[in-house]
């Protein structure tokens, strides 16, 4: 191999490893920042004369339910954040009527169409207040209220979460 040569494959090794020790600078966050907690979900069933919500209060305090249960007996640790709360909602569309949630309140949502006698899921930020659960089309039947509190836990102690 010649000097003009050899010189070209250090230049191109030096470039190389500049590259990957700035590409390996580590990530933007803090190691003690607190993960976001994860989905909150409500299952909403929609009936002729009325739309079911549950649970009807969410964000108000940790959950009782974790989605993993290897931390049972642990309380979820709060975290200081004023961010919306990712909520999804789970639909079963229990009518002949093809229709739509509607959420009305400091935020307002609508849903792709829950097709008859199906579920359906629907995800939203959800802002701390109340809202209304209504559906599309049906006029009779009566609407849901979900009281989305400030409450927001970590998922810092839930494993395997992607």
């Amino acid at each position: 191999m010649g000097p003009g040569r050899a010189r070209a494959v250090a230049i191109a090794c030096l470039t190389g490893a500049a590259l990957l020790l700035a590409a390996g600078c580590g990530e933007s966050r803090q190691a003690n920042e607190q993960r976001p907690n994860v989905s909150t979900r409500v299952s909403v069933t929609i009936n002729r004369g009325e739309v079911l919500v549950q649970p009807t209060k969410i964000g108000i305090e940790a959950e009782k339910f974790q989605e993993i249960p290897q931390n049972q007996e642990h309380p979820e640790p709060p975290i200081k954040t004023k961010a919306p709360l990712d909520v999804v909602f789970v639909a079963a569309n229990q009518t002949p009527t093809d229709t739509k949630l509607r959420i009305r309140g400091p935020k307002e949502a609508e849903s792709e169409t829950v097709f008859a006698r199906s579920p359906g899921t629907f995800q939203v930020s959800l802002p701390a207040g109340s809202y209304t659960v209504a559906v599309a089309g049906m006029p009779e039947a009566r609407p849901a209220h979900l009281t989305v509190g400030r409450y927001r836990a970590s998922s810092q102690n839930d494993v395997l979460l992607p």
